[in-house]
């Protein structure tokens, strides 16, 4: 009985019928919805006094077969509490009387259908397409009727014909938020309503945006091919390469600050989020960020400069005079800005010459000697990151190379090793035992032995403060002494036949 009451009450809202007629399709880029007209002249029995309230409206009837009739009633009401709203705005601000266009919105679904009584004139003088549409049709008529189909939000529409009516839209559209805006944008460049587009666009460029606002804002305005006019808008995501200071410039201005930073912890802080950008670059091939290689080894020239400069000094000063720890921790900054540039160089696979680079610095190396195993352990560290990242396969050098790196700093890396893994958490030391192992064993067999050997004497005295490569030590033995592959002289032959062919 209940049901009964309720369907009868929606009944008697009533419902616009709709006549067939000439069909016009809204000007967007995407798919628009249509407008159809009709024109009631002045022998038709209505008059301007026997005309339709401001506004009607037909309920939606959900698609759902699910739905219990207490939500149906609930989204009515709430619908129309919505439609109120507005249109008690339009009445606030409709200073022409009553209109003489029956405007009727209709959904998607077709069942939502919204009329209001609106004016020509303000069609005309604010919408491009009411204008095309509209004028000099059928002079001397009384009331029009237009319907605007296939919808996506009903609501929005209205709203945006109200707009129309608004002597201040910036005003308006303050307290909305960027997704309200972008349906008004929307809806407006279908009407081409002018003032609108405007007044939108300029709320867009002037409001913040969340990231996937951001995302929404670009492809939309993409979408209504805006062009000139969202132009904009688009500065805050988009720059004209003859204007924009080149990423490489950027990116050697901010490593150059991270490294000469006072502040640790704000080193620290922005070492994080600069190496995450250069992540995120190299996950996405299509980005445009670019930063030269020779940038970032102009980088690593300066760290090797540094490190020179401040072992020779620690090595010629006198303890009296020269507060020693002060120079050590110049020597650990420096060094960890290295492995920093680094990481760098083989996160984005430019890493290789780098390697030759380090295997060079045997003046380096001999200052690195002379200095307290406490201090220097840091510039260690770079060995055994780049062991690691040849064991891996991220660095791919020649043999003489892998050797020479070795020749240079494995010893270094010995005596260091203890201090690195007992002194640092971020020390793996099983990751350096594996990398330093699968190092070592892509060199020649005669390399691996005379590396192995020299390993084995040296780890019998120092046990636990030598890195363990036993694994390295049996796969060389099964290699020298149970496999031995040894090369058979091929005694085939490759024959290759030519025949000639009759014409």
């Amino acid at each position: 009985m209940a049901s009964e009451r309720q369907v009868s009450r929606m009944i008697k809202q009533g419902f616009l019928s709709s006549d067939p007629t000439l069909s016009f399709n809204l000007p967007s880029s995407t798919t628009p919805p249509q407008m159809k007209m009709v024109s009631n002249n002045g022998r038709s029995n209505r008059s301007l006094n026997n005309l339709s309230p401001p506004y009607t409206t037909t309920p939606a009837y959900p698609d759902h077969q699910n739905q219990t009739l207490f939500q149906m009633m609930s989204e009515e009401q709430n619908q129309q509490s919505k439609i109120s709203k507005i249109m008690k705005e339009f009445e606030d601000l409709n200073c022409y009387g009553r209109g003489d266009v029956r405007l009727t919105v209709i959904g998607k679904d077709g069942h939502t259908r919204i009329s209001m009584d609106v004016h020509k004139r303000v069609l005309l003088e604010k919408s491009g397409f009411f204008r095309d549409t509209l004028r000099g049709r059928e002079q001397g008529v009384v009331m029009q009727s237009v319907e605007i189909s296939d919808c996506d939000d009903v609501e929005v529409y209205l709203e945006t014909l109200v707009l129309m009516y608004s002597h201040d839209l910036k005003r308006r559209l303050m307290d909305e938020d960027v997704s309200r805006v972008l349906a008004f944008l929307k809806v407006s460049a279908d009407i081409m309503f002018e003032a609108g587009i405007e007044s939108c666009l300029e709320c867009l460029e002037a409001i913040p945006w969340s990231e996937d606002e951001e995302e929404k804002v670009v492809t939309q305005l993409s979408q209504l091919q805006l062009c000139d006019l969202a132009a904009e808008v688009l500065q805050r995501v988009s720059s004209e390469p003859s204007t924009s200071t080149r990423a490489d410039d950027i990116f050697l201005r901010l490593l150059s600050g991270v490294m000469q930073a006072k502040d640790d912890k704000a080193r620290r802080e922005m070492r994080t989020l600069i190496s995450r950008f250069f992540r995120e670059n190299s996950s996405d091939h299509s980005n445009r960020l670019d930063v030269s290689k020779d940038s970032l080894y102009s980088l690593c020239h300066r760290c090797l400069s540094s490190l020179i400069l401040c072992l020779s000094e620690v090595t010629g000063i006198d303890d009296c005079r020269v507060d020693r720890g002060v120079l050590m921790a110049q020597v650990a900054r420096e060094a960890e800005n290295m492995r920093w540039i680094v990481d760098i160089l083989i996160d984005r696979k430019l890493g290789d010459e780098f390697v030759k680079l380090w295997a060079d610095q045997k003046e380096l190396a001999l200052l690195h000697s002379r200095i307290p195993t406490m201090y220097r352990h840091e510039i260690s560290k770079i060995t055994a990151q780049l062991c690691i990242a040849i064991g891996r396969g991220h660095l791919l050098v020649p043999k003489d190379c892998r050797f020479s790196l070795l020749s240079t700093w494995l010893e270094a890396l010995y005596e260091d090793f203890a201090w690195m893994t007992r002194s640092c958490r971020s020390v793996d030391k099983k990751l350096v035992e594996d990398g330093l192992s699968q190092t070592i064993l892509t060199l020649p067999l005669l390399q691996q032995q005379t590396i192995l050997l020299t390993w084995f004497d040296r780890f019998l005295s120092k046990g636990d403060d030598c890195p363990d490569i036993q694994k390295a030590f049996e796969v060389w033995w099964r290699r020298a002494f149970i496999r031995q592959y040894a090369a058979e002289q091929d005694n085939s032959h490759l024959q290759i036949t030519v025949c000639d062919h009759p014409d």
